[in-house]
């Protein structure tokens, strides 16, 4: 396995999906973050790409924008209810149709954006960019289709966008980093 492959890889597209958001105004220039955010992507990442890797044939920019819905689920119940979030199953993200509109169960039911409204739809819009960017980073990465590294490289890839849609959530919600003055 090509590990130093893969840390670029992960590193290149968080910055420019980074520099992406922060010019669409969902973030300003920092990659909000939380080691109990991050540490339920690694709980629930073996679930979510069971889900992920069915659509990718026919649906690559879901299987990969989801995960950051996911991420701004998490950050949600980070702020609102962590005890109750941090317990959650990873089907409990799940709309009523299951992996297939998770994406409106999060933005409406859990982040209860209101339906038609000019945020969520702002939101969806830059999710959806910020999906066909990394897919095409993936697709312009040099790696073997349905390869082993590809697969890594889409693991990667949502794990990013779980990052990225956490720290839209973040900011979203008011979160931001200051420097603290010590005496």
């Amino acid at each position: 396995m090509d590990y130093e492959f893969l840390d670029k890889f992960e590193t290149s597209l968080q910055d420019s999906l980074l520099r992406m958001c922060t010019n669409k105004g969902m973030l300003s220039g920092t990659l909000l973050e939380s080691a109990d955010i991050e540490q339920r992507w690694h709980e629930m990442a073996p679930e979510y790409m069971v889900d992920a890797v069915k659509e990718i044939a026919q649906y690559p920019t879901v299987a990969l924008a989801w995960a950051s819905y996911l991420g701004m689920a998490i950050a949600n119940g980070w702020h609102t209810n962590w005890e109750l979030c941090s317990k959650m199953s990873y089907a409990e993200f799940y709309g009523s149709r299951g992996f297939d509109d998770m994406d409106d169960h999060i933005v409406f039911d859990i982040m209860a954006l209101p339906k038609n409204s000019v945020e969520a739809t702002r939101l969806k819009d830059t999710i959806r960019l910020v999906a066909e960017h990394t897919l095409s980073q993936i697709q312009h990465s040099g790696i073997e289709p349905q390869s082993i590294m590809a697969f890594h490289t889409f693991a990667r890839a949502c794990k990013v966008l779980f990052r990225i849609g956490a720290a839209i959530e973040l900011n979203r919600l008011g979160y931001e980093y200051k420097a603290v003055m010590l005496n």
